[in-house]
């Protein structure tokens, strides 16, 4: 009995101190509790908020009545926008966004009324190139261990529905775009998750099998590009079954803004490219960020930040704010749109469509203060680029400086007509990206992107898929 009640004593102190064997230091004691307790004093206020917040959404709540109450929908120097779009549950805002600068440019070079370009088409693509990627990226890698960090990283993102504008530089550029009632929307394509989930699993089985082949029967690249294409056959039924088959050539009929027909032709999907876009995205564009953890008049590139395995890595100019929004006034000015990403989950009104970082007040809700800047909220992963929209006005003061943004969203109709409205000081602190013709750079762009660019790993923050 004295055995079994020592052998328990022991246990108990095993199971009370750390594998060492020492003294925990570091957790909270009962004093410590005692004091961290004391924050909270239980009076009516507290009280009040506590009963307030149990009850109510905290954004309903925070709600700044000041901010709210100034709200102008007036823009100085603003796009026409060529009506919204819906991508509905899926992370396609990248290909939404990117297609719908360039269906503004067709609409006005052709006078047309309502026109899309297939969103649908493009993702088939994009997912059959990404699944490439993978793989190929699996054979690259083949000879380093499961636990390398790059293997790692394939095998947590062997594919997604997520983008930037390096998918549409890639994939427009390859097959061309086809107009909406060519190949229309699916279920599948409205709803991502499912198809992406099994097509996703399936990618990690073959990746494992190619690295088996690799491993145990010395299989050569040849043999592993033989067994990659068989696999991509796999991921290309799966695409139709859920998308459908992209058409090789088409007919197809332009009409007119008051919907008269003006043209009838057959098409192939890279000669509608041609026609109705017409430009060398991959040169003809500059993305700009602006990450303020980072130097400043800086090109970088992201390893693997790119939808096809013979695309290019997209070089990013990092750039003060100020910098940025002289090139998007000047192409505002100037008519043209531009892809935009932000992090648009912070300080959002969807309801009125308002972005601003006064409208909400957590700081007096819950009795303290959230003083982190960007680049502190970049460093701590707290803010990132998360969507992307079309930038298409802009509102001026007497002395040409920006007091509000607005953007065209893909959200389908909703408040300002499925259009969001950002103050210049969400602007500064929630913006990321901006991608712009060359003809609206600045000299000192121009001679950022003369430099060899800094190479960042694939999992570094600054890669973040907008969705």
């Amino acid at each position: 009995m004295k055995q079994n009640n020592l052998w328990m004593a022991v246990l108990a102190l095993s199971l009370a101190l750390p594998a060492n064997g020492q003294q925990s230091k570091g957790g909270i004691t009962p004093q410590m509790l005692q004091q961290i307790k004391q924050a909270y004093q239980g009076t009516p206020a507290d009280r009040a908020i506590r009963n307030a917040i149990g009850n109510n959404d905290i954004n309903k709540l925070a709600v700044n009545g000041e901010s709210k109450n100034h709200f102008d929908t007036y823009f100085s120097n603003k796009i026409d926008s060529r009506g919204i779009t819906n991508q509905k549950s899926s992370g396609r805002c990248w290909l939404f966004t990117g297609l719908n600068v360039f269906r503004s440019q067709a609409i006005d070079k052709f006078g047309m009324g309502d026109f899309q370009f297939s969103q649908n088409y493009s993702f088939f693509w994009d997912q059959l190139e990404k699944a490439n990627l993978f793989l190929q990226g699996i054979i690259d890698t083949r000879q380093k261990a499961m636990d390398d960090k790059m293997v790692e990283w394939l095998f947590k993102n062997p594919i997604g529905d997520g983008g930037q504008f390096t998918g549409i530089s890639d994939i427009l550029t390859k097959y061309g775009v086809v107009p909406s009632e060519v190949m229309v929307e699916t279920n599948s394509s409205e709803n991502t998750r499912s198809m992406s989930n099994l097509i996703g699993l399936k990618l990690k089985e073959f990746g494992l099998q190619l690295r088996e082949l690799s491993a145990t029967k010395g299989a050569t690249p040849e043999a592993l590009e033989k067994k990659k294409t068989e696999m991509l056959g796999t991921v290309y039924r799966m695409l139709v079954l859920n998308l459908g088959e992209p058409p090789a050539s088409f007919v197809w009929t332009r009409k007119d803004a008051d919907g008269n027909p003006v043209e009838t032709k057959e098409y192939t999907p890279q000669s509608f490219y041609r026609e109705y876009i017409g430009q060398d995205l991959k040169s003809n564009y500059v993305m700009l960020m602006n990450d303020p953890s980072r130097e400043f008049y800086k090109l970088y590139e992201i390893d693997y930040d790119r939808h096809a395995y013979d695309g290019k890595n997209w070089t990013y100019v990092n750039l003060p704010i100020e910098d940025i929004k002289q090139m998007a006034i000047a192409s505002i000015k100037d008519s043209t749109m531009m892809y935009f990403s932000c992090d648009v989950g912070k300080f959002l009104d969807r309801q009125r469509g308002l972005l601003d970082v006064d409208y909400y007040d957590y700081g007096s809700l819950m009795g303290t203060t959230f003083g982190m800047d960007k680049k502190q909220r970049i460093q701590t992963f707290s803010s990132g680029s998360s969507h992307a929209m079309t930038l298409m006005a802009v509102d001026l003061d007497a002395n040409g400086r920006p007091r509000k943004w607005m953007v065209e969203n893909s959200w389908g109709p909703g408040a300002n007509n499925g259009h969001l409205i950002m103050t210049d000081q969400w602007f500064n602190e929630y913006m990321f990206r901006l991608v712009v013709e060359k003809k609206y750079i600045t000299d000192k762009v121009k001679e950022v992107l003369k430099q060899q660019p800094v190479r960042l790993p694939a999992w570094d923050p600054m890669f973040a898929d907008e969705d």
